[in-house]
């Protein structure tokens, strides 16, 4: 069985509320694709950065807001878990060890973020397990790919269908991280996958998932090379 690590964006698991029939077609499309070990990171979305917008009114230190961050996608984690019952893990990884452990036994491991690392998000740890487990990694998001602009408030914005590690890692290393950060990827998984040469998805769509897994024509981005 191949191993394909997903990194599912909170901004789709919450939006703005519980998104409940993306995710129901979420765990369809999982457990339809037999073929593959399913490592699943889920992202802190909105409830992460509501928690670190309101620690920063309180002044706390950039560990703390990260910290905040951590907790959130564990959080969001559990939730999927219990989405998933017995087709997924039942206690929570907390590290890659544990994580490689799962996989033995479930074709299905969710987790969320496995510690804190500085200026990093739930992709990072989504494109660490990638090269640690040696698979393919798939950034679920709330748009279709990177565009040349933000989609959402500029119609002339482009699909980028195809782009190299070393590409995106320049548009990338342009934006200053913060803590609660919503890009496509984040800098240092961005880093990850150029070091590591990790063929990398971006999507936003369980359709494009699924074709994905069975090797179809997708709506998104493809980094590599």
């Amino acid at each position: 069985m191949k191993n394909i690590v997903i990194s599912l964006g909170g901004s789709v698991i919450f939006n703005p509320e519980v998104n409940i029939s993306f995710l129901e077609q979420f765990k369809k499309t999982i457990l339809k694709n037999k073929e593959y070990r399913f490592i699943i990171v889920t992202g802190g979305g909105k409830i992460a950065r509501d928690y670190i917008n309101a620690l920063k009114k309180e002044n706390r230190s950039k560990e703390e807001l990260a910290l905040a961050g951590v907790r959130a996608t564990r959080m969001n984690a559990q939730f999927l878990m219990q989405l998933f019952g017995e087709h997924s893990n039942s206690s929570l990884p907390l590290n890659m060890e544990e994580v490689k452990n799962e996989i033995y036994k479930n074709q299905i491991t969710i987790c969320g973020a496995l510690r804190h690392s500085t200026n990093s998000t739930s992709d990072s740890t989504a494109a660490k397990l990638a090269n640690y487990l040696k698979a393919d990694f798939i950034n679920i998001t709330n748009v279709s790919g990177l565009y040349t602009a933000d989609p959402k408030t500029d119609k002339y914005a482009k699909l980028i269908k195809n782009i190299s590690w070393e590409g995106f890692d320049r548009i990338i290393s342009r934006i200053k991280f913060h803590a609660g950060q919503h890009f496509v990827l984040d800098q240092q998984a961005s880093k990850i996958i150029k070091e590591n040469e990790i063929r990398t998805y971006i999507i936003g769509s369980n359709k494009d998932l699924n074709n994905i897994l069975n090797g179809k024509k997708f709506k998104g981005t493809l980094i590599f090379k």
